[in-house]
């Protein structure tokens, strides 16, 4: 049964919920609720990684995680992710009690990251990105996406051991909607379990992006349907953890789909 990540966006501006959760108060709530639902990992950004976003200061992107991350990790046992690929936010991040960091750059966006999470021992996941937020949707092209971001995933990865992070603290994402087609998010989500062979945990995040909407004929909708037709996809290829805004929808889906022989 995959584990299910739970997004807190402490954000203004996040593609899904921006602006419900920036006060610190009722992002912590909302972590919690997501615990409550069933999440495994409490993923909290303060900066928004969506289409042609722009970037915000280090100060500001600590003003927003550092309160919610201290509460959250007071108050439960659940392990706190930071989604940030600037070194100073993770390492204040950890500092409060965080013990993941979630980098949508594989580490590579910042020269100091890779030896922060080194130093601290934290898990780390390293994403596929083609570009930046701001530019990664201006015509992608691969030769071939599945085998192109193993490749990627693969070379993060080796790139990561020989830096002294041991293998059992990495864990892969291809990036879902991070400079990718409509037809290259449904190959990913669709073959995504090719990449077992890296030998590491696979994280998704697929829940409420574009693509969902493409199939279902961007009919006005929250989404939440669509995430969970993705999840059971991703929970039929063995996935390890899947990222999502709708915890307790896509937690019951899954102990249905289970129950009735869906993961045999």
């Amino acid at each position: 049964m995959p584990l299910l990540m739970g997004i807190v966006n402490v954000t203004p501006d996040s593609f899904s919920d921006g602006g419900r959760y920036l006060d610190a108060g009722a992002a912590v709530a909302h972590g919690l609720q997501l615990v409550e639902q069933g999440a495994a990992i409490l993923d909290v950004g303060g900066e928004s990684t969506r289409p042609y976003s722009t970037a915000v200061t280090e100060e500001e992107e600590l003003r927003r995680v550092v309160p919610v991350i201290r509460s959250l990790c007071r108050q439960t046992t659940v392990p706190v992710s930071i989604d940030t690929s600037k070194a100073a936010v993770a390492e204040a991040a950890l500092a409060e009690g965080a013990e993941i960091v979630n980098d949508v750059t594989g580490l590579e966006g910042d020269p100091r990251m890779l030896e922060v999470v080194r130093a601290s021992g934290a898990g780390l996941c390293a994403m596929h990105m083609r570009g930046t937020p701001a530019t990664m949707q201006d015509d992608p092209r691969y030769e071939h996406v599945v085998r192109d971001i193993g490749r990627y995933l693969e070379a993060r990865r080796d790139a990561l051991i020989a830096a002294g992070i041991a293998r059992p603290r990495i864990c892969l994402d291809p990036g879902i909607g991070f400079g990718k087609t409509h037809q290259h998010n449904l190959a990913l989500m669709a073959h995504c379990g090719q990449y077992h062979r890296l030998g590491c945990p696979l994280l998704v995040g697929h829940s409420r992006k574009g693509f969902i909407a493409k199939v279902l004929g961007n009919q006005p909708s929250d989404l939440t349907a669509g995430t969970i037709g993705g999840a059971l996809a991703l929970a039929r290829q063995a996935i390890q953890i899947i990222r999502v805004h709708d915890v307790g929808p896509v937690s019951q889906a899954l102990q249905l789909f289970a129950a009735c022989g869906g993961l045999d």
